[in-house]
C-alpha cells in the first residue's frame, strides 16, 4: 500500500527520482552526450521515440534502426524539427529475422562509428501465434532473440569504443513487470510454442517469457562482462504502463469512475521514458551493472528473474539458436526433437563451461603457489 501511494503521489526514491519524472528532468545532470553514439531499437514511436528525442536534444549522435524506413525517417525528421543540428541515421532492421540483424551490425560497421551505447528496447505482443523465418515464436524472436543477437554482435565494438575513449559503455535492455506473470520451465514452454500449430501458446504467457529473458539475459551478461573486465554495463529497465487512449466507448458511472482510477496509475510517454533515460546516462550509475530498475530506482527482482542457473541455462539455449543452421534445434514440426536435442546441447556446454572454469581456477592457485 505505501509503494503504491509513493508511486502515485511521484515520490523520490534513493536517485532523487520517482515515477513522475520525465526523460528530461533525468538527464539535466548528463553533463551532455555530445561524445555519445547511441543505437535505439524501437524508436520510431512510443517510449523509443521519446528516449530518441530526450537523447538528441542532449546531443548524442543516434542510430535509429526500424523494419519500416518509411517510419524511421517520420522520427528522424520530427526530432530534427525540434533540434536542427542533431546527427541521426536511419538503418533497416527487422528483429525477429537472425539474418536481417547480422546485416544490419555489417552495415554498421561499415560507418566506422564508435558505440557507447545500445538501448535494445523494441518489442511486440503478438496477439495471433505466428512463427518467425527462423523457427521462433514470434513474440520471443523480437523482443529477446534478435536483441540478444544483435547485442552479442555488437558487443566487440562497444568494448573498443570504451578501451579507446575512457568513456564506460552502456547496454539497456528494455523489460517489463509482466515477467513476473510467467512461471515454468522456459526453454521447455519455447520449445511448445515454437511450432506452426501450438494448443499451448497463450499471448500474454508469450509476453512474459519474452520479458522474463530480457532480465536474465541482462544478468548472465553482466556477470560475462566483469569476468572479461570491460568498461561495459548492462542494466534492464521497467518503464512503465503508458497512459493511451480507450479505444472503447464508455458508458456511465461505474465505467468512468474505473477509467478514472485506472488512468491514475499509467504513466505518460515522458515519464515512461525516464527509467531507460536515467539508467542510459545518469553519472551516479558508472560500474552499475546486472540491475533492474523501475521509476528511475534500482528494485529487487523476482525468484526467478535473479535465479543464475536460469540465466546461464537461457543464454546457452540462445547461443544454440542464434547458431547458423540451428533451425533444427527447435524445428516446430517436431514435438520432442527441439526439446530434447536442445536440452542436451545446453547441458553439454554447460558442463563444457563448468571444466573451463574450474581449469582457471587450477592455473591461478598454481600460479599463486610458484610465487616467491
Amino acid at each position: 500500500m505505501f509503494e503504491t501511494l509513493k508511486y502515485l503521489i511521484g515520490a523520490a526514491g534513493a536517485s532523487g527520482y520517482g515515477s513522475k519524472s520525465t526523460g528530461e528532468q533525468v538527464t539535466e545532470n548528463c553533463g551532455g552526450l555530445h561524445s555519445i553514439t547511441a543505437i535505439i531499437t524501437g524508436a520510431t514511436s512510443g517510449i523509443g521515440a521519446e528516449t530518441a528525442r530526450v537523447l538528441a536534444k542532449r546531443g548524442a549522435r543516434l542510430v535509429l534502426p526500424a523494419r519500416s524506413l518509411k517510419a524511421a525517417e517520420d522520427a528522424k525528421a520530427r526530432i530534427i524539427s525540434e533540434n536542427p543540428d542533431a546527427e541521426i541515421i536511419v538503418m533497416g532492421l527487422d528483429l525477429s529475422s537472425l539474418n536481417s540483424v547480422r546485416n544490419f551490425v555489417s552495415e554498421f560497421e561499415s560507418l566506422n562509428l564508435p558505440l557507447n551505447l545500445l538501448i535494445n528496447n523494441a518489442g511486440k505482443f503478438a496477439h495471433e501465434h505466428a512463427i518467425s523465418e527462423d523457427g521462433i515464436e514470434m513474440t520471443f524472436a523480437t523482443n529477446y532473440l534478435g536483441h540478444f543477437l544483435l547485442t552479442k554482435l555488437l558487443l566487440k565494438k562497444m568494448i573498443e569504443t570504451a578501451k579507446t575513449t575512457g568513456i564506460q559503455g552502456r547496454i539497456v535492455n528494455v523489460s517489463s513487470s509482466i515477467y513476473n506473470w510467467f512461471s515454468g520451465d522456459t526453454i521447455r514452454y519455447l520449445g511448445q510454442i515454437s511450432r506452426n500449430k501450438s494448443r499451448e501458446f497463450d499471448p500474454t504467457r508469450a509476453y512474459a517469457l519474452s520479458k522474463l529473458a530480457n532480465v536474465l539475459h541482462t544478468k548472465e551478461l553482466a556477470q560475462r562482462l566483469k569476468q572479461m573486465e570491460t568498461n561495459v554495463t548492462v542494466n534492464c529497465v521497467h518503464p512503465g504502463v503508458v497512459r493511451t487512449r480507450l479505444t472503447r466507448e464508455r458508458e456511465g458511472m461505474v465505467t468512468d469512475m474505473a477509467f478514472f482510477l485506472t488512468s491514475k496509475l499509467l504513466k505518460t510517454v515522458p515519464q515512461a521514458a525516464a527509467t531507460t533515460c536515467y539508467v542510459a546516462t545518469h553519472p551516479g550509475l558508472v560500474n552499475v551493472t546486472g540491475k533492474y530498475f523501475s521509476d528511475c530506482n534500482e528494485a529487487s527482482t523476482s525468484k526467478l528473474g535473479s535465479n543464475s542457473t536460469e540465466a546461464a541455462r537461457l543464454w546457452t539455449a540462445s547461443e544454440i539458436m542464434v547458431s547458423r543452421g540451428s533451425k533444427a534445434v527447435f524445428d516446430p514440426l517436431t514435438s520432442t526433437f527441439d526439446y530434447d536435442i536442445s536440452m542436451k546441447l545446453i547441458q553439454i556446454k554447460e558442463k563444457v563451461r563448468s571444466l573451463g572454469r574450474q581449469r582457471e581456477i587450477r592455473e591461478e592457485e598454481e600460479e599463486e603457489e610458484e610465487e616467491p
